[in-house]
């Protein structure tokens, strides 16, 4: 009887916590469901392929999966030693760092944009040649303007997911295997970095899928030019300037579904390798 009176006690607690998750599940569900809904309604079969046949599509797409992945791999890069850092060592400004480090994760997304547009165009501040110029690149309005788009704001939340992945990681074994002879860089290459694979598989595929829904800063820095900065998320935003809801539909799933792709992809590959590489 008692066991019965706790289950009962505990109903209330049970149903408040299902009722919040399923309202959020119920809300994304709803939004895939009525992209799907309008698409079958609203689209005929004929001119759902000319969509995904078009050229600008086709290009799009592209560009899409090669910044993506660009922008990913210097993601995960940046990500594992400024994780390791922020986790592992303590130094005065410590605070400050952190905080700057989440800084492209709370600004508007046109912020970061114009941050960019200003940094390679008009710094340094007094009167002299540009970044740009100094660089003897142009890196505004261009393909390198995407990945470094996509790149300042997904690596935010890489370098965030590194950070927890380390911080649950017990500093013990690398301090056996330091004691045991091997340097510090031994010692995170062999033993750190195979206990972390699970979180840099989580930054790398966060950091890509984050990467492939940037627009904001990819408008203002790299602009959407149809056959040279046009990612998917900017068809997105050209074909409904046009009018063309049929279109921004057919890309706005098509982005669902090269993301589901992806996520299933990666977590397949976690649980087929992932006790071979802890080997």
């Amino acid at each position: 009887m008692d066991r019965f009176k706790g289950i009962r006690a505990d109903l209330p607690f049970f149903a408040a916590i299902f009722w919040i998750s399923g309202m959020y599940l119920l809300l994304i569900v709803g939004m895939l469901a009525s992209d799907l809904w309008f698409a079958v309604t609203h689209v005929d079969s004929k001119r759902f392929i000319e969509i995904l046949r078009d050229s600008n599509i086709i290009s799009s797409v592209k560009l899409t999966l090669f910044t993506c992945t660009v922008s990913a791999l210097f993601s995960v890069l940046v990500a594992i030693p400024t994780g390791y850092i922020l986790s592992r060592y303590r130094f005065r400004g410590k605070t400050l760092v952190d905080a700057v480090l989440d800084i492209p994760i709370v600004l508007p997304p046109l912020v970061v944009g114009l941050s960019l547009l200003i940094l390679f165009n008009k710094m340094p501040p007094w009167n002299g040649p540009s970044f740009e110029e100094m660089l003897g690149h142009s890196f505004t309005y261009n393909v390198p303007a995407v990945i470094l788009a996509q790149f300042t704001v997904a690596c935010a939340f890489a370098v965030r997911t590194m950070r927890n992945t380390f911080d649950q990681i017990s500093p013990r074994t690398e301090h056996i295997a330091l004691t045991l002879g091997c340097t510090r860089g031994r010692a995170f290459r062999s033993v750190v970095i195979p206990e972390a694979w699970r979180g840099i598989s989580t930054a790398g595929t966060l950091a890509w899928t984050r990467a492939m829904g940037e627009f904001g800063p990819i408008l203002v820095f790299a602009g959407a030019i149809r056959g040279k900065t046009e990612v998917l998320s900017s068809t997105v935003f050209l074909e409904i300037s046009i009018g063309n809801l049929e279109g921004a539909v057919i890309v706005s799933l098509l982005m669902v579904t090269i993301a589901i792709i992806v996520l299933v992809a990666v977590r397949i590959w976690d649980k087929g390798n992932g006790t071979r590489f802890l080997q």
